[in-house]
């Protein structure tokens, strides 16, 4: 499990100090030594090996006999005492910092798999990101953005780390493990999951995980990632109800760039604005809504939320109604396609479920 970076940094940031000032403490005594006895005996007379010896036994105050003859050379015997004196503090203050780094370090790592462990077990409605790559990242990121509960999983600790410096700010619970094994993927709570993504290198390893989630989970959503355009009826196969091929991605990405950049400069816009965060989302209608049955108009959805409704599809016919009518008549099951900031999208995903009163305000956050 990866380690919290404050506590842990500020050991490692002791540690590094006092290693520092030890390494300098004794260069500078070992320098020391040599120029005293060229200076007083002749160049070459103590060498730097024997030097480096009498600084760690200077140091360390071990109590061996003087290699050198500090007795007969004039302020050899007062370097030795300073170098004594600041041997004392220099090492208490090395083995303190080490010892801090060792007990402390382990503490809040096994402190910070509790909290982990703790926090995972009570997730619920999330969704499992599998492997935290260029492409898991960017979907950790996206889902973060949009207020969605999700969990990283990974079988490299370094690729979390480096994903939550990416993210800088949010922690996103993670956990270390193999996704193709059976166990990881039930500790990652799945059986209580809303969804699982799987963007791991090799397309066999995401049809493998496919499998597994499915068996465990038969009511899971599962999006896949296939870098093979053939791979992705496999995938579909095993289980996925969505594959994504990124090399397609990317081919539609570089036409919208030639014929609707303008387009596209919007899209882009939108998703990178860190202020308004807007974002295209879909709302269901729940069952027992008390919207169902009202026309769009009554809703005031644009009002109370600060959404536009851009189309609405019904759940019986699958058909979509762009840019509906006030006029159109609210049903349960019915999904909302909204564009607004992500605020304002779960304040309607909240009040779906008991419709909005016209006499009330419903807290949203406000564009500035």
């Amino acid at each position: 499990m990866p380690l919290a970076n404050g506590p842990t940094s500020s050991i490692r940031g002791r540690l590094v100090a006092a290693s520092a000032v030890l390494a300098t403490v004794f260069g500078l005594g070992t320098v020391g030594y040599y120029l005293l006895g060229w200076y007083n005996l002749g160049k070459g007379t103590w060498s730097l090996g024997d030097c480096a010896y009498m600084t760690v036994i200077t140091l360390t105050t071990v109590g061996y006999a003087e290699i050198l003859d500090v007795a007969h050379v004039p302020g050899g015997r007062l370097f030795t005492s300073v170098l004594i004196f600041l041997g004392l503090g220099t090492v208490l203050y090395f083995a303190s910092a080490l010892t801090t780094f060792l007990v402390e370090g382990e503490f809040q790592h096994l402190r910070t798999r509790r909290k982990m462990k703790r926090l995972i077990e009570e997730l619920k409605d999330h969704i499992i990101v599998c492997g935290v790559g260029a492409h898991g990242a960017a979907v950790v990121e996206e889902l973060v953005a949009t207020r969605w509960p999700v969990l990283a999983l990974d079988r490299d600790p370094d690729r979390l780390e480096r994903m939550k410096e990416l993210l800088a700010g949010p922690d996103v619970p993670c956990m270390v493990g193999d996704a193709t094994e059976d166990d990881v993927l039930q500790e990652a709570g799945i059986e209580r999951a809303r969804g699982l993504i799987t963007t791991l290198p090799e397309d066999r390893d995401n049809l493998f995980v496919v499998v597994t989630a499915r068996q465990l989970a038969p009511q899971l959503k599962i999006v896949a990632k296939a870098d093979k355009p053939k791979s992705a009826d496999k995938l579909r196969k095993a289980g996925a109800d969505s594959v994504v091929t990124p090399s397609f991605i990317g081919g539609v990405r570089m036409v919208s760039e030639m014929i609707r950049p303008q387009v596209v400069e919007f899209l882009d816009l939108m998703l990178r604005d860190r202020d308004k965060n807007l974002r295209i989302e879909e709302v269901v209608l729940p069952e027992g809504s008390r919207l169902h049955g009202k026309p769009l108009g009554e809703a005031r959805i644009r009002e109370k939320a600060n959404l536009l409704v851009l189309a609405v599809r019904d759940s019986q016919s699958g058909k979509f109604v762009y840019n509906p009518g006030p006029q159109l008549e609210l049903a349960a099951g019915m999904s909302l396609i909204v564009l607004g900031e992500t605020e304002s999208v779960q304040t309607l995903r909240r009040a779906a479920g008991r419709g909005f009163d016209p006499t009330s305000a419903i807290p949203v956050q406000k564009r500035e």
